[in-house]
């Protein structure tokens, strides 16, 4: 009961995953990513495993489509499932069962897929594909974020609103970025809000943290300074002042 993309950028190879749904905290179940390996969505019936498997397939050498296929044949509920994947050189993937809820289908372009159940038309996955094919050479971060904004302009989840999550991933184990609205009247444009300050607050840190290979530093004073403010006195705001 969710709609969603998948994508990797061609210019810096990193690869993502935005989605949103009328349910709480769908970025603890549905985006999945692996370093140098790839992202997807499991959706309408969730079920981690199929990611998993997917993933643990394209690591092995197996590219998204011919991974997503043997994946598939193994769950014996596969026509309750969902899922969207892109692999590391950009072939991307999807599955919509026959047995999901209307409206439900996908959409395939060039190093992304669009998916979702439960909406309220097409025009959803359509106004997604177009977003994202629209903002090329932005950075993936914005493109995945404007292909979510335009899913739920469009109409998004027929149920309504209450959840969406955004997830890039890099060449590091952990996430380049990891964002969650876990339950909102408004989650794709609270996610929005978030992500501006995030750009701000939090890619800074991130973009210091340690990496493999790479002997770990202290972090920028730059950062660190910028950190030692109260959140609202931060580029950006948000937060809160300490309660005297």
């Amino acid at each position: 009961m969710t709609f969603s993309i998948v994508a990797r950028c061609p210019s810096t190879g990193l690869f993502g995953v935005a989605v949103a749904t009328a349910v709480p905290a769908v970025g603890s179940m549905c985006p999945f990513s692996r370093a140098k390996v790839g992202a997807a969505s499991t959706q309408s019936w969730v079920n981690p495993y199929l990611a998993l498997g997917v993933l643990d397939a394209i690591a092995a050498g197996t590219p998204a489509r011919a991974a997503l296929q043997a994946a598939l044949a193994a769950d014996a509920a596969r026509e309750l499932r969902q899922i969207g994947v892109v692999d590391h050189a950009g072939e991307a993937a999807a599955f919509t069962g026959a047995d999901c809820t209307p409206w439900c289908g996908q959409e395939i372009g060039d190093g992304f897929a669009v998916q979702g159940n439960m909406l309220t038309g097409a025009q959803v996955i359509d106004a997604m594909a177009g977003a994202f094919r629209m903002s090329a050479g932005q950075r993936l971060d914005e493109r995945l974020m404007r292909a979510l904004e335009a899913g739920d302009a469009a109409g998004g989840d027929r149920r309504g609103r209450q959840s969406a999550s955004l997830r890039v991933q890099g060449e590091e184990d952990y996430c380049a970025l990891d964002l969650r609205v876990d339950e909102h009247a408004q989650p794709v444009t609270e996610l929005r809000r978030v992500l501006e300050i995030a750009r701000l607050q939090l890619v800074p840190f991130i973009e210091g943290m340690p990496r493999r290979g790479i002997a770990a530093g202290p972090a920028p004073e730059s950062v660190t300074s910028m950190l030692a403010l109260t959140p609202p006195d931060r580029p950006g705001g948000g937060g809160s002042r300490r309660l005297t």
